[in-house]
């Protein structure tokens, strides 16, 4: 899956925004991993059809990849591995979710 290659990100803002963040060119901020945590829960609030869809050990797999990018907040780590690890994360979890990223 190449989350920059997506035929609709041009007319979607989010998938645009969603794109440059986990872009490993694109240097992350606080806000920028509070926006992403923000999308995805509302993707998995709005009960996307897609989630439907996922077998329950790649539904645990997005939680754990959610869950440790929200951890990463909290506690704070600095590092250029830290960031990589972050965006990793991030990049599971939205590509779940998301459905102009598939």
């Amino acid at each position: 899956m190449n989350v920059n290659s997506t035929s609709n990100s041009s007319n979607n803002p989010a998938a645009i925004r969603v794109s440059r963040l986990l872009d490993s060119s694109y240097p992350l901020t606080r806000d920028d991993v509070i926006w992403l945590l923000e999308y995805i829960k509302k993707k998995v609030a709005d009960a996307d059809p897609k989630l439907l869809d996922l077998s329950q050990p790649h539904l645990l797999k997005t939680f754990h990849s959610f869950a440790e990018a929200s951890m990463s907040l909290i506690q704070r780590k600095n590092g250029d591995h830290e960031v990589d690890r972050l965006r990793r994360w991030l990049k599971d979890a939205v590509e779940s979710v998301s459905s102009p990223l598939h």
